[in-house]
């Protein structure tokens, strides 16, 4: 497709700076997107025929600052032609994949998505709640694998697909992804996702009254022949790239030996290159099967990117392993760019993080990070112990779960007694700001006492209280938030599972890139400071002229990419 240059004078006019935030350049003041005009019966004229959403699990602006000038596929394409904001943010404190998911197409924070960690304490029985539980639904393959049945129930927001089906019924919304959560948060209430479990292809949910077969009709053909691949050509994973083998070492993680070369032990596909490449060969083969983008009508497809995030807890993210994923990642992307400057209307992507990530602390600490390390393993018993012999307790009262500490009473279940429940809480929180490692600590009802940031507060300027109540939930969040000092991490790590994680408000796992890119029109310009991923579904919205509902906290950002979106409306 022919591809227009523009000139630096005229890219500059066509960005549109007047309803940006105040804290970047050519401001004026707040304003946030407001309903626009609903979608008419066709893309408007300059409008993009197809939306696509690329997220590249824990690929953090650390990755990518590291990465983008050795890479010649995908990622230095994006990075040469599109709008680079290097200093995007996922502003909330707890980030993982499924709070982080949550807000790209949402524009709204895990405090408003409902969304506040991959899994929470429930408040009656002590049980840990997957982020998109969903026990009424089937899965389509008839196992009950990954994280059992699931779907968009627990978000109590809907997203741009949302919001477009509700403009233009005839619209498509499809996503793929190597995890559940990352298709289904990009999917929405109303679109299809598709993500990969082993042993049978793209598999999806299966809600009440619908069918297996009529659920995995758009992905049969695809999954016979991956199924048919796999089995005459199993997995391999060896070096394509010579700077990647000279990263090779051996390393001590928790008194166990970790070897850092490739071909890894014990290599899973979902732990390698391979689940990226498949992830995309879906998405092109959904492209093609489904006519995105090709049918008169506004369509979306969401890409949720597994492999960098699975490589980087299995082993850490400044190795061979990972080197070697950022190149067939890179090579895989290319191609899938190549075939979406072929779709007649026009694409307009947009690619961001759920998280970033930060290496393997043993590494770290050898490569000059003193403070890289582990939680004392001692710190929550001991703290324990404290609070039973002072409360004259039978149990342990903080339990860690998947967002925090639970107050917990026999049997570990909630502790329904108030008065009690607020002085342990209270002393488990004083208990943790007096050990080095605890850089902060709250109550939840600390969390939800203290005010909302400001909507125009610069993302990398908030406060540690601020950014914990952007993720709280009430009912879902932990009874008592703990951040880590930088570079620390909670988990004791195991060879051959978890060496490395994310989850901090620390930037490393906050900042992630954010790129602006057109199959039309070549724009190449750097923006250095920071937006936030909330802001992408309403400056998508912008372009494709949908409404946007009250739950968005977001800006709309003025592009200037397309001839058919107005300035952004202010609120």
């Amino acid at each position: 497709m022919h591809r227009v240059l523009l000139s630096a004078v005229s890219a500059l006019a066509l960005g549109g700076c007047a309803t940006l935030p105040s804290w970047m350049p050519g401001s004026t003041g707040e304003a946030m997107s407001a309903p626009a005009a609903p979608l008419r019966t066709g893309p408007q004229p300059g409008t993009p025929h197809l939306v696509v959403t690329l997220s590249i699990d824990q690929f953090g602006s650390i990755l990518f600052n590291q990465y983008r000038g050795r890479l010649s596929g995908g990622l230095n394409r994006l990075s040469e032609e599109g709008r680079v904001y290097q200093n995007g943010y996922q502003a909330h404190a707890l980030t993982e994949t499924c709070p982080g998911h949550s807000t790209i197409l949402t524009g709204a924070n895990p405090e408003r998505t409902g969304i506040p960690a991959n899994d929470w304490t429930g408040r009656t029985d002590g049980r840990e709640v997957y982020c998109l539980a969903a026990p009424q639904n089937t899965l389509a393959h008839g196992r009950n694998t990954d994280n059992g049945p699931v779907g968009p129930d627990q978000m109590r927001v809907e997203t741009l697909g949302d919001w477009l089906q509700a403009s233009s019924p005839a619209s498509r919304v499809f996503a793929v992804s190597g995890k559940d959560r990352g298709a289904i948060t990009l999917a929405g209430h109303r679109g299809k996702p598709f993500w990969y479990t082993d042993d049978f292809g793209f598999t999806t949910y299966v809600e009440p009254g619908q069918t297996a077969t009529d659920r995995l009709a758009p992905v049969a053909a695809l999954n016979a022949r991956i199924a048919a691949r796999l089995a005459a050509n199993p997995v391999t994973w060896t070096y394509t790239n010579d700077a990647c083998r000279a990263l090779e070492g051996t390393w001590t993680v928790s008194e166990q030996t970790f070897r850092s070369a490739l071909p890894p032990a014990n290599l899973q596909l979902d732990t390698s290159p391979t689940l990226d490449e498949l992830t995309l060969e879906a998405a092109t083969d959904l492209l093609e099967t489904q006519r995105l983008g090709q049918r008169g009508v506004v369509d979306m497809l969401g890409v949720s990117l597994s492999a960098t995030d699975r490589v980087g807890h299995q082993f850490g993210q400044q190795g061979p392993e990972m080197c070697e994923q950022m190149h067939r990642m890179d090579a895989a992307l290319g191609a899938f760019l190549d075939r979406l400057t072929q779709v007649p209307g026009g694409v307009l992507l947009v690619l961001t993080a759920d998280h970033g990530g930060s290496d393997v602390p043993e590494r770290m600490a050898e490569e000059g990070h003193p403070q890289a390390g582990r939680l004392d393993p001692a710190l929550l018993p001991r703290i324990n112990a404290d609070l039973r012999a002072k409360y004259g307790l039978a149990a342990d009262p903080l339990i860690s779960g998947g967002s925090g500490l639970m107050i917990a009473g026999e049997g570990g279940v909630p502790l329904t007694d108030p008065a009690l429940r607020a002085r342990i809480g209270a002393d488990a929180v004083e208990a943790l700001r007096a050990h080095p490692q605890i850089a902060g600590a709250w109550t939840l009802d600390e969390i939800m006492a203290s005010p909302m940031p400001a909507a125009d507060a610069s993302p990398d300027e908030l406060t540690l209280l601020e950014r914990q109540r952007l993720s709280a939930v009430p009912g879902r969040s932990a009874d008592v938030l703990v951040v880590y000092t930088q570079g620390l991490l909670r988990s004791r790590g195991r060879v051959g599972a978890t060496i490395a994680n994310h989850g901090s408000p620390w930037d490393y796992d906050r900042r992630v890139p954010i790129i602006f890119w057109s199959s039309a029109v070549t724009v190449g310009q750097e923006r250095p400071l920071p937006i936030r991923t909330i802001d992408i579904a309403p400056t998508l919205a912008n372009v494709l002229g949908v409404p946007t509902p009250d739950t968005v906290q977001g800006r709309c950002i003025d592009l200037g990419l397309f001839t058919g979106a107005g300035q952004c409306p202010s609120r």
